[in-house]
């Protein structure tokens, strides 16, 4: 009984070991960031539109989400509107909405519909007026259903632009905060 005891502690220990010297790198904690380390404060003024993306407030919701996640996430980064003082400047421009029908009900009528958005994102730093992140096709897509009952019927689009302008304020704001594959012009 106790040589099992024992082998069984071993073969655990040795199970632990591995386990730890193992896996070491597979977790490193994010000490870079994507900018530079004099950018204290990030002006994030109100997104453009273009003609063809006219959508009642989706420059607001975009350029909503985007403060919010600074903030959120932004690892003691401070934001605001104007540009004057700020030592970076995330420039906003929704280029393209739209909506398909993707499935029809037996009747034929569109029940399930995808909308794709896609923007235009520029950071500059203002001090070096360096660009420090450029994306000039940031698309997103969500989901959502209409339903054919009128009685409880709720237009579901805005919700879902508002889960795709997170989406996007996640994924940009990841980005210049973690540095992951920032895409900088050559």
């Amino acid at each position: 009984m106790n040589i099992i005891h024992r082998t069984v502690r071993t073969l655990a220990f040795a199970a632990l070991l591995i386990g730890a010297t193992g896996f070491t790198e597979c977790y490193k904690p994010v000490t870079d960031t994507g900018l530079p380390k004099r950018i204290r404060t990030i002006a994030v003024p109100a997104f453009q539109l273009e003609n063809n993306a006219l959508r009642y407030r989706v420059e607001t919701r975009f350029t909503e989400a985007v403060i919010n996640e600074i903030i959120r996430r932004g690892r003691g980064l401070r934001v605001q509107g104007e540009r004057e003082g700020a030592d970076a400047v995330v420039d906003g421009t929704i280029k393209d909405f739209n909506v398909f029908g993707v499935l029809l009900d037996e009747a034929g009528r569109a029940r399930i519909y995808e909308i794709k958005i896609t923007a235009a994102v520029t950071v500059r730093d203002q001090t070096t007026n360096r660009v420090l992140y450029d994306n000039q096709n940031y698309e997103f897509r969500g989901e959502y259903e209409f339903t054919s009952d009128p009685r409880s019927f709720f237009n579901e689009e805005d919700p879902a632009v508002e889960r795709i302008a997170r989406a996007f304020a996640e994924s940009l704001v990841s980005t210049l905060t973690n540095g992951f594959g920032v895409n900088r012009p050559r």
